[in-house]
């Protein structure tokens, strides 16, 4: 009987997925909506794409636009300030990390006729923080890499993406959303947006291989070549540390690098 507990559990743990994945709400943000239909090879999460091919096959650059709420985000209500940048920081850091290996990513004032992404963040659903710290103690008697979150702690994330031609033209979109699952993978975090933080970087995958010319190879990246610098690294070996120690999602350690704040001049400060 103990031996066919995991196979039972795999299953379960497929439909819970599955469940909260879901189909995403369409917001107020892309130029068009038409043409959207369901992803199937999802499970965690629920996305509605398109993609023009013969208008993709063309695309070898583009220039990615400062990410954004979308009008009807009802989050900016109770986010503060440091939390939307934050948000809206990771998605740009993200975007920009898996663009980079497929187009060569041009400056934001590069031309029109190099083709824009433009992303919104649509709704991001509080984690919630008391419920975490228990989770995190619970993970500790729990063997194994997955976890079971207390009720009440599942945040979420909703964004929307596009890519734009030269003449306004919609090349490819999604319409993205997931949400924590109470039993999976998703670290539990003391910050009202852990787990929309830890959301980002799926999303901008999905968005970006729905911007991928099909057989496309990846680019090659490198410490000097990488024109996402600015956002820090990659691959955030203190995140991972930190959950290991703490088991829970630390976005001081884990998000993006916040954007360098150029110093005043002498002549800024004169009276």
């Amino acid at each position: 009987m103990t031996q066919s507990l995991p196979r039972l559990a795999a299953p379960a743990l497929l439909l819970v997925l599955a469940a909260c994945a879901g189909s995403p709400q369409q917001g107020e943000f892309l130029s068009s909506y038409e043409g959207l239909t369901p992803r199937t090879d999802m499970v965690r999460a629920g996305a509605l794409d398109r993609t023009d091919t013969a208008a993709l096959a063309a695309v070898s650059a583009v220039r990615i636009e400062p990410t954004v709420f979308a009008p009807q985000a009802e989050a900016r209500a109770w986010m503060t300030p440091d939390e939307q940048t934050a948000i809206l920081r990771e998605v740009d850091a993200q975007l920009c990390f898996e663009l980079s290996e497929r187009f060569e990513i041009a400056a934001r004032d590069g031309g029109a006729s190099v083709p824009r992404v433009r992303a919104a963040v649509t709704d991001v659903v509080p984690t919630g923080r008391a419920g975490s710290a228990a989770s995190a103690a619970a993970g500790f008697f729990i063997p194994g890499p997955i976890g079971v979150r207390v009720p009440g702690t599942l945040g979420g994330l909703s964004a929307e993406a596009e890519m734009l031609g030269p003449q306004g033209e919609q090349i490819a979109a999604i319409v993205w959303r997931r949400s924590a699952t109470a039993i999976g993978t998703d670290n539990p975090s003391l910050s009202r947006i852990g787990d929309a933080l830890q959301f980002v970087e799926p999303f901008a995958d999905a968005a970006a291989a729905a911007m991928t010319p099909e057989g496309a190879p990846p680019r090659q990246i490198t410490a000097q070549n990488d024109p996402c610098q600015e956002f820090g690294a990659r691959f955030r070996v203190e995140g991972l540390g930190a959950r290991f120690i703490t088991g829970l999602y630390v976005p001081e350690a884990s998000a993006a690098r916040p954007a360098e704040i150029a110093p005043e001049t002498p002549e800024a400060t004169q009276p």
